[in-house]
């Protein structure tokens, strides 16, 4: 009974990680493209010239 218990809470874990896994990879490209749509329509700065979209 214990081994069997083992084996599923091992597979519980292994699942709940690889959902982890995955909404990391979506939440990494969503991150990408906002990045990458920054720097196609960034606001100009002050003084005319253009400038970052971000402050750092």
């Amino acid at each position: 009974m214990v081994p069997l218990l083992i084996v599923l809470l091992l597979a519980l874990i292994l699942f709940g990680a690889g959902f982890a896994v995955e909404l990391l990879w979506w939440v990494a490209i969503a991150v990408l493209v906002i990045w990458l749509l920054g720097f196609v329509v960034r606001p100009a700065a002050s003084g005319g010239k253009r400038g970052r979209w971000y402050r750092w």
